[in-house]
């Protein structure tokens, strides 16, 4: 974990990973705890509320090409790692994953582990997508790679 800061594309890309993956699109219900007015909207208090994670995640005013993966998203003009307000993959307000720490840690060092260890490849005429399985969590669709011992 000490290397993190000075990998900062590889923490970009695991960052740009979370937010086009898009993995729960739907947040866990919330309630209003008091009156409130959000874009014009009244909400009065006790009303129940489920925030959509992926409005924010691709916010065309938040990220500059929201459908589209790219690390750059966090990378400052120095190639510096940025936080984005925008990001969150693990849930919005007060109530957010209580993992979010150690999962974040864990990504890093299950990717990092990954890359070092193995090559990844596809098999000839395999095309790989993007595209997702949505239900209640987004799942990729089946796929095939190769992986070779470096």
């Amino acid at each position: 974990m000490a290397d993190r800061p000075n990998l900062p594309y590889t923490d970009a890309a695991i960052h740009e990973i979370q937010r086009y993956g898009n993995i729960v699109p739907l947040n866990g219900f919330r309630m209003a705890a008091k009156d409130t007015t959000l874009g014009g909207y009244f909400i009065p208090k006790g009303t129940t509320l489920m925030p959509i994670l992926t409005s924010v995640l691709f916010k065309k005013t938040e990220w500059e090409t929201p459908d589209t993966f790219n690390p750059g998203h966090f990378l400052n003009s120095e190639g510096k790692f940025l936080k984005k307000e925008a990001f969150l993959p693990f849930s919005a307000g007060k109530c957010v994953c209580l993992g979010e720490s150690l999962a974040k840690m864990e990504l890093f060092l299950f990717l990092v582990g990954l890359l070092q260890k193995f090559s990844f490849s596809v098999p000839d005429g395999v095309e790989l997508s993007t595209e997702g399985i949505t239900g209640t969590t987004r799942v990729p669709h089946p796929f095939k790679v190769y992986t070779k011992v470096r």
